[in-house]
């Protein structure tokens, strides 16, 4: 049954009876339209209603009423600055309200037309807890928007006031992944903080905040994967999602998510011997994997296991993509392909990244290997050495630390992390912004933590430190259409306008073009972008949305360029448009849809 939902807006709106929330005027004089479950599968492309836009993580709008030929007129819509501190999230549109985070332990509801605040929503803290904004990702659905707090609670706000609907602890895992709604569910997960317990993605009832399930990351004994952590007790098994949230698949009812590294960060560390696990996979499941779960149950559909028994700290969390495509890989596209893809054979398919590099596809529905190739680079240290034809992953043991007082260096670390990479169908491509550095790592006396940094892997080449990467998701092949010596951390954002947008830590703020990664604008902003970057319309108005400041890799990123310095504590929001009498004469989407390069299974 579906269940539907009414907007309220009205100049007399009471105000919020929790203390904690406060309205600030009058709603916007607009009809929101209701959001029912079908508006999630069929988003309009006016709104931005998930940290990715849609269900399949694309982050490609179809609006197209900025493009090629105008978006160098992009001015300056409106922009507010927020209060000091950590801010890592991405907004929601949703009929011209835009919800988001800020720093303070705050949600607000602002007019997606001027920026004027609807309603604020501050949670009180303890006074032992940091308020930032570190929940990578917030959800709507219903009439409810839903976040995870500071202090390990799941929230549900009425989207027209901010009152609280219902929360609902979650252990003490904290706040750093955020949410997801699938169907009439709120998937959530975090980060374990060191402790067993708090490593699981959980499913709540999106109407009254019940536990519905459970699943533990990192395996336990007698459980699928328990057996792969070499008999290591239980409460030491510690791998979970941190970083953004995983994706929902309603076509096959599943939860498709992204699993970080084991902890401590070496399994020197983590087994007190080097060999208890082996160097190929499975190896300290699901660390560093992509899971599958029933969306109902929580069980476990499928696993693979990109980097088996992690010796460097490297995270495979975040999004998960999901297409559909043609397949045609070959010994010129990818390092490493399943032999028994058939050229033009159509697959459902997710794309993954991680924070040590690489870029995989597998199949949606199994779980099946079908490419993989090193990326950004293909260089001898990289951390596999081989992937077989059975999927297996392989760790490049030259790159490894199997003793006490050591040091090595793997390639790739913070390459990519919480930062959304993008698929556009116009050209049947994953693009993906990338840093090029690597981990050196040290062990220390037996008994003593491991410690690492990331190093610049070619200091030469500074210019060149960070870029863009247009993959092909029927091939593999790999090309990169942007470099420049700032840090990516934006989210990529793609349009059917056939552009790619992101900010850097150097302030900048550029869109490209798809096909050929020219810059067409470039725009100098008040801090660096640590995540964020969206697009939608109102009133027949596109918009485009960036948030700057600080996020909690913001400074270590920013370090391997050493001419490049964030503005420190400067968040805001900037929200860009083509001037209104540009604007009125260009449709938001084109009469014909753009080219579906992933239905035709296009090859660029």
């Amino acid at each position: 049954m579906k269940r539907h939902i009414i907007y309220f807006t009205s100049a007399t709106l009471a105000l919020a009876v929790f203390l904690a929330v406060h309205v600030i005027g009058q709603q916007p004089g607009r009809n929101l339209v209701p959001l029912t479950e079908d508006n999630l599968k069929n988003p309009s492309p006016n709104d931005w209603l998930m940290y990715n836009r849609t269900y399949d993580a694309q982050r490609f709008s179809p609006l197209q009423q900025i493009n090629k030929s105008n978006v160098g007129q992009l001015k300056l819509a409106w922009s507010i600055t927020e209060g000091a501190g950590s801010q890592e999230g991405i907004p929601l549109v949703h009929d011209g309200v835009m919800y988001l985070q800020a720093p303070g332990a705050v949600l607000e509801a602002r007019d997606a037309v001027t920026g004027e605040l609807i309603w604020e929503h501050k949670r009180k803290m303890p006074d032992n807890i940091k308020p930032g904004a570190r929940a990578k990702t917030i959800s709507i659905g219903y009439d409810m928007v839903f976040w995870t707090s500071p202090d390990s609670y799941l929230e549900a706000l009425d989207a027209r006031t901010g009152e609280l609907r219902w929360e609902a602890k979650t252990e003490t895992r904290g706040a750093t992944q955020g949410t997801v709604v699938a169907g009439d569910k709120v998937i959530s997960g975090g980060a374990c903080g060191g402790k067993h317990e708090n490593c699981f993605i959980d499913a709540h009832d999106a109407k009254t905040g019940k536990l519905l399930w459970k699943f533990m990351t990192a395996a336990e004994t007698g459980q699928p994967g328990g057996d792969s952590w070499g008999g290591l007790p239980d409460d030491k098994r510690v791998a979970g999602p941190w970083g953004l949230s995983g994706t929902y698949d309603p076509t096959t009812n599943s939860i498709i998510w992204g699993i970080a590294n084991p902890t401590p960060n070496t399994r020197l560390e983590r087994h007190g011997d080097f060999n208890a696990i082996p160097t190929h996979a499975p190896a300290d499941l699901f660390s560093n994997s992509t899971v599958s779960l029933n969306a109902d149950t929580g069980k476990l559909n499928w696993y693979y296991q990109h980097l088996p028994g992690d010796d460097w700290d490297e995270d495979w969390t975040n999004d998960r993509i999901l297409i559909s495509t043609t397949l045609n890989p070959t010994p010129a596209t990818a390092k490493w392909f399943n032999r028994k893809i058939k050229a033009g054979e159509r697959r459902d398919i997710v794309l993954a990244t991680g924070e040590s590099g690489g870029v995989f596809a597998l199949d949606r529905r199994t779980g099946e290997f079908l490419w993989a190739n090193p990326w950004p680079y293909d260089v001898p240290n990289f951390f596999l050495k081989n992937v077989d034809e059975n999927g297996i992953t392989y760790l490049n043991e030259s790159a490894m630390l199997p003793r006490p007082n050591m040091t090595n260096t793997v390639c790739f670390f913070n390459t990519r992390s919480y930062w959304s990479q993008g698929y556009s169908p116009i050209t049947n491509s994953l693009y993906v912004p990338f840093v090029d550095a690597c981990n050196q790592e040290k062990t220390g006396e037996p008994g003593t933590r491991s410690n690492h940094g990331g190093v610049v892997r070619d200091p030469s080449k500074l210019d060149e430190l960070s870029g863009i990467s247009k993959i092909n998701a029927a091939t593999g092949k790999i090309d990169h259409i942007f470099k420049g010596p700032a840090p990516i951390n934006g989210a990529i954002l793609l349009t059917a306008g056939n552009l790619v947008f992101f900010g850097d830590l150097g302030q900048h703020f550029r869109a490209l073009d798809q096909e050929t990664g020219k810059v067409l604008w470039d725009q100098t902003l008040p801090g660096p972008v640590a995540n964020s970057t969206i697009t939608y319309a109102v009133n027949g108005r596109q918009y485009v949305a960036v948030y700057t400041g600080d996020g909690q890799l913001t400074a270590g990123v920013a370090a391997y360029n050493k001419q490049i310095t964030s503005t420190r504590k400067v968040n805001t929001i900037q929200v860009f448009a083509l001037p209104e009498d540009v604007a009125k004469q260009i449709p938001l989407v084109s009469a014909t849809p753009a080219s579906k390069g992933a239905a035709k299974g296009k090859a660029k």
